[in-house]
Formats: structure tokens, C-alpha cells, sequence
């Protein structure tokens, strides 16, 4: 697993012919240590004085484990692989190396676990060259603006809260409200999009890691993506490192030039796992019982997405972190974390959800820094300041529960809110193409819902949606086309209705 090894070759022979070949011989000194303790995970070794921070250590009957901690008299190290025959007092030996997975096009439609071996009962992957876990986040210098669309699928979020490649978006919520569904959404929308998909799944249960998996092979979305698990069977220090293995293989495409969307799944149960690791090898705890630095695990691993600049390769990450509140506590520590760190939040709301408005995002608390820069011109124009207005809308409402008179310019404001929200409603892996958002928004701006009940947009919406797949129409193309083409269906119904 050394990092300037480019031959795939897994032929046993070559691979002796190699070592031979680059054999010389002479006084070689090696440290050895011995097992002291072992337990929950971690183990703690004596001896070993040459042995660095996350620098993987070697044991006799061929477990792996990679340096945690180093005290006076002991190094701490979390098991990467064990068996049952690892036992206090065996040997161990430096490698004088550190983490690296396999990257390249050979990993796509491929699920893997963080050290790179396959899960899915195939053979090893075909890979370019191995990737560090652990690396710099790129220079400002190497860095541009944000300022291509990623295309979630999702009206409310493409419209309101547009993400762009090369920025980190969080999706925040209580469990249960759908967070996983959106960013799954997402990765199917990438369908035809040439974006590359890491999906890192982090302490799941192995039931939540199949349907997973099931569902983008389903949707075709596996052939584009690769999946890193680490189920919550498997080692805390396999759960520890999924997401630095997931950035990685990212990371190698956006350094060739492509777009990438990765998404943890999730950062809470990550902070979780490296919460229990510290304690166990006795690191002081701070806020929560969680180690003081947990900030900069999270930090440095979500800095590393970015939209490169042209003399870099042009190649964007595009980073989708998914953290857990509770009882939708947003200012509890793991969240805030999480929020200053990123460039925006897709908040859930638990009563939405139980009102049934899904996806049940909170516009009032979501936010996207990068704004209008990541939609398209377009889309940008037609959407306009709808977001306000929905707010405004929201406000208003509160006074119609009080049986409040309004004037009729509130009342129509209030319509107009009430079809919008219709509008919002949207089932699970049904993922829009950015043609279908554009068309809604220009049937909506014309006016074509405001006589609809709102019972009846989703059949509108459908319909709207059959009209465009006997259209050649693009983002580009003349508005007057596009009002054309919306009024046909949108306007025969419209006028049934009233009469």
C-alpha cells in the first residue's frame, strides 16, 4: 500500500519479481513492541519509541492498527483489522507507513470498506494509484468561485436554496424526516450529469446499508458512484476513518478535473465514534464529553471540498455532510460545529414533517451562502425573490388562524403562498431535471396556478411534466417559447376550472 505504487498488478510472482528487483542489501534496524492491553477497539502498546501519529502498526498474526495517541510509556493505536488470535503480549512492528485507499475509474459502481477491500463479494478493484487518507485542503490560491449549479432534483431546494459545485452543504434534522432520501435524490439526479458520487455510509445498520445500496442500483445511479461502508458492526476505527477514505476517492477526481458530490452519512454518528475512542484512551473531554478537537476532525476533512481554479484542472467536490439533531436542538455543539464550518444548511422541520409538507424543509432556517451564484441565469431570474415572499406568506398565515380580516391584497398574497407550498410537495427519488424546474417557475410567474385549488396542483404538475417530454426546449431558450409551452396544458386546465 505505498503511495507511489501505479502497477495493479495483483499477480503474486510479479509482485516477488518487483521486490527482488529493488532489493539491496545492508544493515536494516527495526523497532518491535509488544501488546500491552486490549479491548473495545483500541489497544495500547509498549515500546516503539521511532512511532508516529497515525502511522500504521503491524502485528504477528496480521492485524492492523493505525497510531491514536502517544503518551511517555504507551502508544495508544484503534484496530483497523484483528482477529480472534490477537492477544496482550504479542509483537508488533512498525510500517513507516499511513493510510491510503485505492482511487481511480475502477471504483465506480463498486462498494468498498475504508481500507479499500471490497464488499461486495467481487474482486479487488482495478485503481489508478493510492490516495492518502489524510492531506491538505487546497491552497486559496488553487481555488475559484463557486459558480456552477448542482442540480439536487428538488424544487424547494434548487429554487430557494440552490447548491453549487465545490460547496458544502449541510442536511440537518431530527431522525426519520428524510435526510438520507434528499441526499439520495441528489446522487440519482447526477444521472447524465458527468458528476462522479461517493456515498460514505458511517455506522448504519446493515439493514439501512442494503436498502442504501438497493436503491441507487435500482435507479442506475451505482454505475457513477462508489459506496464506502462502514456498518455499525464494524470496527470503531474503521467508522473513524470511512469519511477521510470517502474524501479521498473524491478528491482524485476532482484533482483530474472532474465533478464530484460526496456525501456523509452521518457526521453525528462520526463525532459519536471518535468521542468513544478518545475516552477510552483517557483523552481529556470537553463540551458533551467530546474531545476539544473534534472541530478540526470535522474541519479539516470538509475544507478539503472546492471548486478548483482552471490552472488547477478546473475539478470541483461538492460536499453533502448529514448530521442528527435531537428534538431539533440546532444550537447543540455537534451541529453548530458543523453549520460554521459549511457554506449553508438544509434544515428539517419535525412538525412540517407530521403536517405533511415533504420534503419537510424549513425555509425560514435553511440557508445557502453561495446564493444566486450557483443557479443559473434563468432560474435565477424566474425565482426571483420567492423566497421572501413564501416567508411573507408564512407570517400571514398565522393571522388567518385568528379568523383576522385581511384586505385583498394580503388575501391574494396568501393564494398565492398556499399554491406554492403545493408546489413544494414533493414524493422521494423522484428527482427533477433543471428543464422541469424552470417550467414550473414560469407557469407559477404567469400566473397559470392562481385559479387552481391547491388539491389539484399535483395533477398540474404532472401534466406540465408530460408536456415537456415532447418539447425540445432548454434553459436557454427564449422565454416566450417556454411561456408557450407551460400555457398549453396549464391553460386548458385553468380554464376547466373555472368554468
Amino acid at each position: 500500500m505505498r503511495n507511489d505504487i501505479t502497477d495493479v498488478t495483483d499477480d503474486p510472482l510479479a509482485r516477488q519479481a518487483r521486490w527482488l528487483e529493488h532489493y539491496r542489501p545492508g544493515l536494516r534496524i527495526a523497532e518491535q513492541g509488544r501488546v500491552v492491553s486490549i479491548g473495545d477497539g483500541i489497544t495500547w502498546i509498549a515500546g516503539l519509541p521511532g512511532a508516529a501519529m497515525d502511522e500504521i502498526l503491524s502485528f504477528e498474526d496480521g492485524s492492523q492498527a493505525m497510531v491514536f495517541d502517544l503518551t511517555e510509556e504507551l502508544i495508544g493505536a484503534v484496530l483497523l483489522r484483528d482477529s480472534k488470535t490477537l492477544t496482550a503480549g504479542a509483537k508488533v512492528q512498525r510500517s513507516g507507513r499511513f493510510l491510503s485507499v485505492p482511487v481511480g475509474d475502477g471504483l465506480l459502481g463498486r462498494i468498498i470498506d475504508p481500507l479499500g477491500s471490497p464488499l461486495d463479494g467481487k474482486s479487488q478493484p482495478a485503481h489508478t494509484r493510492w490516495q492518502a487518507l489524510e492531506s491538505g485542503s487546497p491552497p486559496i490560491m488553487a481555488r475559484d468561485f463557486v459558480h456552477q449549479p448542482l442540480y439536487t432534483g428538488t424544487r424547494i431546494i434548487d429554487t430557494m436554496i440552490p447548491v453549487g459545485k465545490g460547496q458544502r452543504q449541510l442536511i440537518i434534522g431530527d431522525e426519520g424526516l428524510g435526510r438520507s432520501s434528499l441526499a439520495l435524490d441528489t446522487v440519482i439526479n447526477q444521472r447524465d450529469r458527468q458528476v462522479y458520487c461517493v456515498y460514505v455510509l458511517i455506522g448504519q445498520k446493515r439493514s439501512t446499508v442494503v436498502n442504501s445500496i438497493e436503491t441507487l442500483r435500482e435507479f442506475g445511479a451505482l454505475e457513477y458512484t462508489t459506496v464506502v461502508v462502514a456498518e455499525a458492526s464494524a470496527l470503531p476505527g474503521l467508522q473513524h476513518v470511512a469519511p477521510f477514505a470517502g474524501c479521498a476517492v473524491a478528491e482524485f477526481w476532482m484533482q483530474q478535473g472532474r465533478d464530484v458530490l460526496v456525501i456523509y452519512d452521518d457526521l453525528s454518528t462520526h463525532a459519536k465514534t471518535y468521542r468513544e475512542l478518545s475516552l477510552l484512551l483517557r483523552r481529556p473531554p470537553g463540551r458533551e464529553a467530546y474531545p476539544g478537537d473534534i472541530f478540526s476532525i470535522h474541519a479539516r476533512l470538509l475544507e478539503r471540498a472546492t471548486c478548483l481554479n482552471a490552472a488547477q484542472g478546473g475539478g470541483t467536490m461538492t460536499a453533502l455532510p448529514i448530521v442528527e439533531t435531537q428534538l431539533g436542538e440546532i444550537a447543540a455543539y455537534i451541529p453548530t460545529n458543523l453549520i460554521s464550518i459549511t457554506d449553508g444548511q438544509i434544515y428539517l422541520d419535525r412538525d412540517l414533517f407530521a403536517g405533511g409538507f415533504r420534503p419537510a424543509i424549513d425555509i425560514a432556517r435553511s440557508v445557502s451562502r453561495i446564493g444566486g451564484q450557483a443557479q443559473h441565469p434563468r432560474i435565477k431570474a424566474e425565482a426571483g425573490h420567492m423566497k421572501l415572499d413564501y416567508l411573507q406568506y408564512q407570517e400571514l398565515e398565522v393571522f388567518t388562524r385568528f379568523g383576522a380580516r385581511l384586505e385583498a391584497s394580503m388575501e391574494a398574497v396568501i393564494r398565492k403562498g398556499r399554491v406554492l407550498r403545493q408546489i413544494f410537495k414533493q414524493e422521494r427519488l423522484a428527482p427533477l431535471s433543471p428543464t422541469s424546474q424552470l417550467a414550473w417557475l414560469i407557469a407559477f410567474n404567469e400566473g397559470l396556478f392562481d385559479t387552481s385549488e391547491p388539491d389539484a396542483i399535483a395533477g398540474l404538475l404532472e401534466e406540465l411534466e408530460e408536456a415537456l417530454r415532447h418539447t425540445r426546449l432548454t434553459l436557454d431558450s427564449p422565454r416566450e417559447e417556454w411561456v408557450a409551452a407551460v400555457s398549453g396544458p396549464l391553460g386548458r386546465a385553468s380554464g376547466n376550472n373555472e368554468g
